[in-house]
């Protein structure tokens, strides 16, 4: 159904909002796919916080102008759908690289991250990078690694001066 001008200024508006806010954006083909199959993929794709839009490749294009996610817009041809993450940069590959294992059909194209255009050949790489909370985890890992340490020599001071002490009782001796 063709949408009028008022619609598809809509449609950029929102699409707009979008890549503004995200921090990845991922291009797949999604030719030959049955709606049950899209309808898994936008299950998948809710469960990892990834929104997902299909729409024209012009309004796409006039949508993520001036904006990080316009490094994907070579790639825009074809039934395309665009998924967007606002905050896990390896969200919509992961989305993608899961439903790619039962679902050949689905294209993937490219992958913007923080404005860098992605091959989708490197869609693994991409997928593979830890989570928002894996990550968070990671450096708190590393902030305490020091702090542990320290604990430990603090923990161990009481036993060496009753070490010392008891080796100068027995020395008096």
């Amino acid at each position: 159904m063709a949408l009028n001008l008022e619609a598809k200024k809509v449609v950029v508006k929102q699409v707009n909002a979008l890549a503004k806010g995200s921090i990845s954006v991922g291009v797949a083909e999604y030719r030959g796919l049955t709606v049950e199959q899209m309808t898994n993929l936008r299950a998948s794709a809710m469960d990892a916080d990834v929104s997902l839009r299909v729409v024209k490749n012009t309004l796409a294009k006039r949508a993520l102008e001036n904006t990080a996610c316009e490094c994907v817009m070579p790639v825009l041809s074809g039934p395309v759908v665009l998924g967007f993450s606002q905050e896990d940069p390896g969200a919509v590959a992961r989305v993608f690289k899961d439903f790619v294992k039962e679902n050949e059909d689905l294209v993937v194209k490219g992958l913007g991250v923080s404005g860098d255009f992605v091959e989708a050949s490197e869609l693994k790489r991409i997928a593979d990078l830890p989570t928002k909370d894996q990550a968070i985890s990671l450096v708190m890992a590393l902030m305490l690694a020091p702090v542990e340490k320290l604990a430990r020599s603090l923990n161990d001071i009481p036993g060496q001066v009753t070490r010392v002490v008891s080796a100068m009782t027995q020395q008096k001796q």
